[in-house]
């Protein structure tokens, strides 16, 4: 079964220099009907203004995996890590037993556009941690590059390891091109456009479109018109 979850439903936050929409309750947005799926408790789509962002706030027993799609982002958390990240670029913090960070536009003019994802840990109060790991555009078209998962990718150091039986994956698809992914018996997935327009079993998605995945073994995804798709794909237990 493939449960469409529309982009213009999505909760939104706006300011003068954030652009924000929950897939998912977050902050004052609060949807009964949407509080995650499975595992999965945050998708969040931001748009930050140069030179902005979010000051130092905390996080607790949570994996936190930000993914860049335009841009630059300037991180800073309390384990003394400092960091800028772009595009092709994974991120990942296990908040563990506490971490405060911030994060900003790195550009004094140009905007910054992201997706915050948070999936629920297996266990509580572990160390926080940090990952950051960069990788080459053709990792990632025609085919499922893993950002992060439970176990560390087969190329030593390319993917982020989380407290949690979960795995993203990210593809870009040209326009007709297809690839198929199939779920284990028992296991749920999400697809989230990032960016473009996409067929998914048949079904027409667009930017900001997200898809809950149960009780179906294959997937067939292909980049639609004029410029294909950029696509999260998720797999949870």
């Amino acid at each position: 079964m493939i449960t469409i979850r529309p982009s213009g439903e999505r909760g939104q936050a706006s300011q003068s220099w954030l652009n924000s929409r929950f897939t998912f309750s977050f902050a004052n947005y609060h949807d009964p009907a949407h509080m995650g799926f499975r595992t999965l408790r945050v998708i969040n789509d931001d748009r930050i203004a140069p030179g902005k962002g979010f000051g130092p706030h905390a996080h607790r027993d949570m994996e936190i995996v930000t993914y860049v799609l335009e841009g630059s982002l300037a991180h800073k958390d309390s384990m003394g890590q400092q960091h800028v990240i772009g595009p092709n670029t994974i991120q990942a913090m296990s908040a563990g037993t506490g971490i405060v960070h911030s994060e900003y536009n790195a550009s004094a003019n140009q905007p910054v556009h992201l997706l915050q994802i948070w999936i629920e840990p297996a266990m509580e109060d572990v160390e926080p941690s940090y990952q950051e790991f960069s990788f080459a555009p053709t990792e990632k078209r025609g085919r499922l590059r893993l950002l992060a998962g439970p176990h560390p990718a087969a190329d030593a150091g390319s993917s982020a390891v989380i407290h949690q039986d979960a795995a993203v994956y990210v593809t870009e698809l040209g326009v007709g091109e297809t690839l198929s992914y199939s779920y284990q018996p028992e296991r749920f997935g999400w697809v989230q456009v990032a960016r473009g327009n996409m067929l998914l079993n048949g079904h027409k998605l667009g930017e900001g479109d997200g898809a809950a995945i149960s009780k179906e073994p294959e997937l067939l995804l292909a980049g639609g018109g004029p410029d294909g798709v950029e696509v999260l794909l998720f797999d949870l237990a």
